[in-house]
């Protein structure tokens, strides 16, 4: 059965998380492109990330209301990059997923606490699809090469967080609404010290866009100016995946 169209879809746990490295040039961030074939961002370039699984709380830290998410972006970023953020001993459970299995195998756990909070988003009510979706940041791991699944993701590549909005803006790329908010957030940040530093002391103030008129035909997106974000009005020009998960987009949310 349908969901009545009054009925606002319930937004699913979602997490993500921002790898950071020190380049040559400043401070770089790991993104992946999303296959053209795939139902969310078709064609843009994400973070890491996905839907929170009921085994990631069995990981959980006891005791940290976002266990379940920090779980669910270390996992993601394994399944999508081949990168692990994991440390010693071994957890203790039951499940047996893929993830618990390697986890076993190599005698670690998820290295939570190298995760720092970074933003708090929930797509629209009026949205099809809706996620409710934390941000985590932290520094790649050394020593492993972040690839691409060459299913979901086309493409993995660091890139420095306003090199990715300056592609986009000249049509070499493709980017989604929160996406861009929180790169030119990690564009003010030089090094991973600064950009961590930073989330640790910006309050997470939960975001949902909402769509107003510009007066010349166009959409803008109106967010708490308290997120941290500089502004609380931005242009929708972001070009849409699928799903229509955005405000004034055709997209699926961004991560």
């Amino acid at each position: 059965m349908s969901t009545p169209a009054s009925t606002p879809a319930i937004p699913r746990p979602a997490a993500t998380i921002i790898l950071l490295r020190d380049g040559a040039a400043g401070l770089e961030v790991l993104l992946i492109c999303r296959a053209r074939e795939v139902a969310f961002a078709s064609g843009a370039l994400v973070f890491p990330g996905g839907r929170v699984e009921e085994a990631d709380a069995l990981l959980a830290p006891p005791g940290d209301p976002l266990g379940a998410f920090r779980v669910g972006a270390i996992r993601e970023a394994w399944e999508e990059t081949g990168v692990l953020l994991a440390h010693p001993p071994a957890p203790v459970t039951t499940a047996e997923t893929e993830f618990h299995a390697l986890l076993r195998d190599r005698g670690v756990a998820p290295a939570h606490g190298l995760l720092t909070h970074f933003a708090h988003w929930i797509t629209p009510a009026h949205s099809p699809k809706r996620f409710d979706t934390h941000f985590f940041v932290a520094e790649a791991p050394e020593g492993q090469i972040a690839v691409h699944d060459g299913h979901e993701a086309v493409e993995a590549v660091w890139m420095r967080p306003g090199e990715a909005v300056e592609e986009a803006d000249s049509g070499r790329r493709t980017l989604v609404f929160a996406t861009r908010l929180n790169l030119l957030r990690l564009a003010r940040s030089g090094t991973v010290a600064e950009a961590i530093a930073a989330a640790r002391i910006t309050p997470i103030v939960t975001v949902t866009p909402q769509p107003e008129p510009d007066g010349a035909g166009g959409v803008n997106l109106r967010i708490p100016l308290a997120a941290g974000y500089g502004a609380d009005l931005f242009p929708a020009k972001d070009r849409p995946a699928s799903g229509g998960l955005w405000p004034g987009q055709s997209a699926p949310a961004a991560r």
